[in-house]
């Protein structure tokens, strides 16, 4: 195992921390849900993995372009825009009410004032940003060895990307899951799904699943699964899907409904890029094969860096 690549990531250990940076990141998130115009799928929110951290992208603010990002090796965060204007906020141990009130004055001296809805989305018994003193940690190291995950996990998940014609989300982090995902989109409508997800309102959850999809990504674990992992799934999910056979490693799990990979096991192969890719690239035929997508006109070779897709 090379820790510089994929390093140890035991969600025990630093649950407290992923607690408090998800809601840091949902502050973050919220602002650019709140500048930037409705994009399908909900595509207009998530973060991006950075050299750095995970950073906003570029958002409309006025006439100008604002971008905020985390640093996971300095441990700041930096807001730029396009006038020159650059600040910056340590990141340490702080409350998610302190961390919420330093950007929005950071914001609004920079005349960019910005109205957020402060309840946290997809975490149990959530508290208002401004008023959470609960939530305070910071293990700096931890942050680090989270970021270099997504960085592998993104790298892996673009090569992934590079094989299918058809719709296909770009590979981005959403701070509601706290969850790095790609999405592939079969073209046809699906039924509405039946939300009741847990601190979502209904019609976003509709919007983002108004298509068939297969859809891959990465976790750090969570309360209710304490283990970060990759994961797979579809929806709707098609018969016959969760008794697709897949490479060894990974294996459907019935209580999430997802087939998953999990990043311990990923992290002890002879070949980590290889068995993700292979999980990816199994559980999505498992759902486009029971799913009776169109392969032929979907598919195509992985993408190569600098070599002209043969058509």
């Amino acid at each position: 195992m090379d820790d510089a690549v994929w390093p140890e990531l035991s969600y025990p250990a630093w649950r407290e921390t992923a607690a408090t940076l998800q809601l840091w990141t949902q502050i973050v998130g919220k602002i650019r849900l709140s500048l930037t115009p409705w994009l399908n799928h909900g595509w207009h929110v998530p973060l991006y993995v950075s050299a750095r951290g995970l950073s906003t992208s570029p958002m409309p603010a006025g006439r100008e372009i604002l971008e905020i990002e985390f640093d996971f090796i300095a441990h700041r965060l930096l807001v730029r825009t396009s006038r020159g204007d650059e600040r910056a906020l340590p990141l340490r141990p702080q409350s998610v009410a302190q961390f919420h009130e330093d950007l929005m004055k950071l914001l609004g001296d920079l005349g960019i004032p910005v109205s957020i809805n402060e309840m946290p989305n997809e975490v149990p018994d959530p508290i208002r940003f401004s008023e959470d003193r609960v939530h305070a940690s910071y293990d700096a190291d931890a942050a680090h060895r989270f970021w270099r995950v997504l960085v592998q996990a993104d790298r892996v998940f673009k090569v992934f990307r590079s094989s299918f014609l058809g719709k296909a989300s770009p590979v981005h982090f959403f701070w509601g899951s706290f969850d790095l995902a790609v999405t592939r989109f079969s073209g046809r409508h699906a039924p509405a799904h039946p939300g009741g997800v847990p601190g979502l309102p209904d019609a976003v959850t509709r919007e983002a699943y108004s298509h068939e999809v297969s859809s891959a990504g990465f976790w750090p674990g969570s309360d209710a699964y304490p283990h970060a992992a990759f994961y797979s799934y579809a929806y709707p999910e098609p018969p016959g899907f969760r008794d697709a056979k897949i490479p060894p490693g990974g294996l459907f799990d019935a209580t999430l409904g997802e087939f998953i990979l999990p990043y311990d096991t990923l992290r002890r192969a002879s070949d980590p890029d290889g068995m993700l890719l292979d999980f990816l690239s199994a559980t999505y035929a498992a759902a486009a094969d029971a799913g009776g997508w169109d392969r032929a006109t979907l598919d195509c070779d992985l993408g190569q860096p600098a070599r002209v897709r043969r058509v």
